[in-house]
């Protein structure tokens, strides 16, 4: 340890014990970590340090911890309380078994703690990046938190089995999600089920047509939250948002039906434009201040589709449902309109993945050539985005939003490495970015298909797949999908299909030729073909070369002259690496300085319990 790093050190903590006696500043995010409320937390971040404060309906100790899967296995957490007036906190680590094991290197550094008659709170600090490999980086990823707790302290023999007093919950960290503050009196209106029977089948889209309140001028929806009736967390995975013709028929305003169904009402196709999206886990989202969805001009929204996807892979039966949205509006004007764009993979058969597969990536691009044509007709300088919505199915691993310029490419708009399909929400970026002319985005999506024994599909249900970015941007312009999807006759060449019958009168169409494929659909054709992980890895390798269909549609059913194409995927001239990790340094050199560290927390705890009325 350099002759400068105690100094420096001693600064710095007392720095850190002066903030927590103005602690009012430090935590601007929270989350109850349990749905009655009992374990709730509040948090911080810089560039290196992230502080906690646990608050807990408990007299006994306090476990939170960081898990790879949600699960006890692996995990990295501390376990704390307050014994005798005095507040205790230790690192520990979960091995493969769930085993518990007490951490060599103490990573977390406690601030304080206390206790009344029915709660504990404690805090502490740790660095994103510990250099310890029992520890789990923190990184702008989605993170999957576990806590328990217990009516007693942690005691000689070690913490006792928690019980049922546990649970997990996925957040973005350091990515929290936007505010949910909005000015007292904000007017209001629902789109709400009303006692939908949700069918005794795997996978249900519901949609139902409603009209927005008829306004004399022009207003703009500043918020937008869920509205999952209680009990349905896990059977609603997501509800999009979408505008209809303005000369629908009325009849059918407030009537709900099966969506992609042949007896779904016409005026139902004509609901196109995605104006808002919400997946499992999310929260509300706010609009920016400079921005928001207008509506009541004769050019905005009069009636919306609300389309939900409910997710019954157990096919109970007799639910009953009344989920839905709340959207805050208001006559106090925004500077610009806000839009939403879908892009990615477009949903099809076409988009398909092998069994067996431990990384398998999907690219879906918003063309150069697409961005090229609406934003030079629409938007010439171009437009702003201020979140994304990464969206997959269950298959889905990590999901990447990336952005180029000029075949160079620039940082993602949006990443999660640690993807988790029960926790889906608008990311709002830390600085907005410019989408110009001529740019192009890939939506890449990692998934892991061990354990299936069939393809995945491209498809609505949770066990097919999706791979779509959401963007929500200003000023709004005449741009709904930005998509593509490779071209099936590559795909079909790789398993040697040589003919298909001609002409096509059912889908999934049927292959001719050769003769162990013969009279077989495309899709019975791909999983006959004996698919092992090197050929998985071979046919990925080829998919992303092959030709793709472009779609580049406007609101409505109107398109840009670029749709239907087939392009080649672009040569990208440069792409990013992954963010450098924090370089560690010797581990004795860091135990030193964290017993140097230590040792300050002890002598300057006296002074921070005395700030804190303890």
């Amino acid at each position: 340890m350099s002759e400068n790093q105690p100094l420096s050190a001693l600064l710095f903590l007392t720095s850190l014990f002066s903030s927590a006696c103005s602690q009012g500043t430090r935590f601007v995010h929270s989350a109850a970590l349990d749905a009655d409320g009992r374990y709730n937390i509040k948090w911080g971040f810089d560039e290196s340090t992230i502080t906690f404060e646990v608050q807990v309906e408990t007299r006994g100790y306090i476990g939170f911890g960081l898990s790879p899967t949600g699960a006890m296995s692996s995990s990295d957490i501390v376990i704390g309380g307050v014994l005798n007036g005095s507040p205790y906190l230790l690192d520990y680590y979960t091995d493969s078994n769930r085993k518990v094991h007490k951490d060599a290197l103490q990573s977390y550094q406690l601030l304080y703690g206390r206790e009344n008659d029915t709660h504990t709170v404690l805090a502490f600090s740790r660095n994103l990046q510990t250099c310890d490999d029992n520890d789990k980086v923190i990184t702008g990823s989605t993170v999957r938190v576990i806590w328990a707790f217990h009516a007693e302290d942690v005691g000689v023999s070690g913490p006792v089995y928690h019980g049922t007093n546990r649970g997990r919950k996925s957040l973005r960290l350091l990515n929290p999600g936007t505010s949910s503050s909005i000015p007292a009196g904000t007017a209001f209106f629902d789109l709400q089920n009303e006692e939908v029977p949700v069918p005794h089948k795997d996978t249900t889209y519901w949609c139902q047509i409603f009209k927005f309140p008829e306004l004399k001028k022009k207003h703009h929806i500043i918020r937008i939250e869920p509205m999952i009736q209680k009990g349905h967390e896990n059977l609603v995975h997501h509800i999009l948002l979408y505008q209809c013709d303005s000369n629908l028929n009325k009849s059918e305003i407030n009537r709900g039906h099966e969506c992609y169904h042949p007896n779904m009402p016409d005026s139902f196709f004509t609901c196109e434009t995605v104006l808002f999206a919400w997946a499992i886990g999310g929260e509300g989202f706010t609009y920016p201040p400079h921005a928001g969805m207008s509506i009541g001009t004769s050019t905005d929204p009069v009636y919306v589709q609300m389309e939900i996807h409910f997710d019954n892979p157990s096919l109970q039966r007799g639910i009953v449902d009344s989920s839905g949205l709340r959207l805050y509006y208001s006559p106090s004007l925004r500077r610009y309109d806000a839009g939403v764009i879908e892009t990615g993979v477009w949903v099809s058969l076409y988009h398909m993945l092998p069994p067996g597969m431990q990384d398998y990536i999907t690219e879906g691009h918003c063309t150069q050539e697409c961005l090229q044509e609406s934003l030079d007709s629409e938007m010439a300088s171009g437009i702003h985005v201020f979140a994304v919505l990464l969206h997959a199915h269950l298959a889905g691993r990590a999901i990447k939003a990336r952005h180029f310029r000029q075949q160079v490419e620039l940082q993602p708009l949006a990443s999660d490495d640690q993807f988790d399909f029960n926790f889906q929400e608008f990311q709002p970026l830390s600085q907005e970015r410019i989408i110009l002319p001529g740019d192009s985005l890939i939506t890449e999506c990692r998934y892991n298909t061990k354990g299936r024994m069939n393809m995945t599909w491209g498809g609505l249900s949770t066990r097919d797949e999706m791979c779509l970015s959401y963007l929500l941007y200003y000023p709004r312009v005449n741009l709904a999908r930005c998509e593509s999807l490779p071209e099936i006759t590559g795909q079909l060449k790789f398993i040697g299909v040589k003919e298909i019958q001609e002409p096509v009168t059912t889908w999934p169409f049927v292959i001719k030729s050769p003769k162990k494929y013969s009279n077989l659909s495309f899709t019975e054709a791909m999983d006959k073909y004996k698919w092992t992980r090197k050929r998985g890895k071979a046919f990925n390798d080829a998919v992303r070369k092959l030709p793709m269909n472009v779609r580049c549609s406007k609101f409505g059913q109107d398109e840009w002259t670029i749709q239907g194409m087939i392009i080649s995927p672009p040569e990208l001239k440069s792409e990013q690496t992954s963010a450098a990790v924090v370089a560690c340094g010797n581990v004795s050199e860091i135990q030193c300085g964290r017993s140097f560290v230590l040792l300050l927390t002890a002598c300057l705890l006296l002074i921070l319990q005395t700030c804190l009325h303890l």
